[in-house]
C-alpha cells in the first residue's frame, strides 16, 4: 500500500456491463465524469467487474472509487450505497454485486498482493434489471447524475484533506 506522499493519483472506475440494462450503470457515471473537469492525476476507466483488471485500474492509486451496479432483496432501484475499505476489507454491504466474482474478490487479491489503494470508497447502485439489452431504467437512470456529483465531491473532499496534510 501506498501513502499519499508518494502518490497521489485517483482512480475512478465505473464497473459493469452496458449491454445488461441497469448493470451499465457503472459505464454511465464513467461517462459523466468524463465531461467534467476533474482535478489533474485522476483517471476515469470502465471495467467488467474482472478481479486482475480492477486491481490494475487502481494500481498505484492514492483513492480508488469504483460504482458499481448492486441486487438487494427487498430492493429500491436507484438506492445508492456507500461503503468504504476498512483494515482491507469492505463493509457488508445490504446489497450484492451483480457480478458472480468481482470487487470483493479484487480486494482480497489485492490485499494479499500489497495492492489495495491507500483509500478504496464503493459507490453500489440497486438495479431493477439485468437482462440483455441497453439502457438503464428510469429511477437507475435519475441516480446517474446525482451519483457523478457525490464521486466529484468524494474526489474534491480527498484532494482538500491532502493538501491540508496530516493533523
Amino acid at each position: 500500500m501506498r501513502t499519499s506522499s508518494t502518490c497521489t493519483r485517483i482512480a475512478v472506475v465505473g464497473v459493469g456491463n452496458e449491454f445488461r440494462r441497469d448493470d451499465g450503470v457503472g459505464w454511465a457515471v464513467a461517462a459523466r465524469l468524463r465531461e467534467r473537469t476533474l482535478p489533474p492525476d485522476t483517471v476515469v476507466a470502465t471495467c467488467d467487474g474482472d478481479p486482475g483488471r480492477l486491481i490494475g485500474l487502481w494500481e498505484d492509486a492514492a483513492l480508488a472509487i469504483v460504482v458499481d451496479a448492486a441486487h438487494a432483496h427487498p430492493g429500491t432501484p436507484g438506492r445508492v450505497h456507500r461503503l468504504e475499505l476498512d483494515s482491507g476489507h469492505l463493509a457488508p454491504p445490504s446489497a450484492t454485486s451483480t457480478h458472480g466474482l468481482g470487487l470483493g474478490e479484487a480486494v482480497e487479491l489485492a490485499g494479499v498482493l500489497g495492492m489495495l489503494p491507500e483509500r478504496l470508497v464503493v459507490y453500489a447502485v440497486e438495479g431493477a434489471d439485468d437482462d440483455f439489452g441497453t439502457g438503464l431504467t428510469p429511477a437507475v437512470q435519475a441516480a446517474v447524475e446525482p451519483l457523478a456529483g457525490a464521486v466529484e465531491e468524494e474526489i474534491v473532499r480527498y484532494r482538500d484533506t491532502v493538501s491540508r496534510g496530516p493533523a
